[in-house]
């Protein structure tokens, strides 16, 4: 028996004439429709004039992990299973992942159909950089654990895509601010493709006080947080290096450069802040 396929298929953040038709035909023709919240795939399906002739499988968070060897077994039978979140692309911070490591330890071929992703949207109309950036999923609840979590991006030199919920942003945000500087240049985009969409850009400082009070915020959100701007050291700060090189027998202008060239920092302003030093 051939074995099956299974297929991972990126569906609308919101408007449903976003979907693909490579969707719509996956939708009506897969044996299997793996799918995180039933209810929301029929107004989806609805709104798409399609009918599910498959059969329908919860594959929430919760069951992931239990209903992901029946689906294996489905999959060596030779069956299409699709797999469908509420919205954007699974296994990227929805159900989906297991069954794809699964799937591939079985040798099955797994295949995306590709479509509106709130990582790469939120990105694009951030005004941020975007020819590096990671994605990082949802912050810890604790304040503790953001704190160390925020910590570890004061010196990310990359965009930062990552999700939050709106009950939690305020406090998210001013937990940044306070970690990563009130002036680090964040957009906070919500609702992305509905009705109400809205995009703020500014600091984390001011976008903190917009959130503020707690729960004003509504809808789904995804926050775009620039990367840490790289400050260049002050050359008397590194006069000291330079001359402990030429105490090593280089000569002030060849330290001045290597100081310079390994911190950033102009070989001139280096080579006076030395001089200054050594009087």
């Amino acid at each position: 028996m051939t074995d099956g396929v299974l297929l991972l298929a990126a569906t609308p953040l919101g408007n449903p004439d976003d979907a693909s038709q490579r969707l719509r035909e996956a939708l009506a023709t897969a044996d299997v429709v793996a799918v995180e919240d039933t209810r929301r795939l029929g107004r989806l399906t609805s709104a798409l004039g399609v009918t599910v002739t498959g059969r329908k499988v919860s594959f929430y968070e919760d069951v992931e992990r239990t209903r992901t060897p029946r689906l294996v077994e489905e999959l060596e039978g030779g069956a299409t299973v699709l797999v469908v979140t509420d919205a954007g692309m699974p296994s990227v911070s929805d159900p989906g992942y297991r069954l794809v490591d699964a799937a591939i330890d079985a040798g099955i071929t797994v295949r995306c159909l590709p479509g509106p992703s709130a990582v790469l949207a939120a990105l694009a109309v951030s005004g941020l950089p975007t020819d590096r950036f990671c994605f990082e999923g949802f912050p810890p609840r604790t304040d503790h654990k953001r704190d160390e979590w925020f910590s570890e991006l004061a010196h990310e030199p990359r965009t930062v895509v990552f999700f939050e919920s709106p009950r939690r942003l305020g406090k998210t945000l001013r937990i940044a601010a306070e970690v990563l500087g009130a002036d680090r240049r964040v957009a906070v985009c919500r609702e992305l493709t509905k009705t109400h969409e809205e995009v703020l850009r500014g600091t984390l400082g001011e976008l903190a006080a917009w959130a503020e009070p707690e729960g004003t915020v509504l809808g789904e959100i995804t926050v775009v947080l620039g990367p840490a701007v790289r400050k260049a050291p002050d050359p008397d700060e590194l006069a000291e290096e330079v001359l402990a090189l030429v105490e090593g027998g280089r000569g002030l202008k060849d330290a001045a450069k290597e100081v310079g060239t390994a911190h950033g920092v102009p070989t001139n302003a280096l080579y006076e802040s030395a001089l200054k030093l050594r009087g």
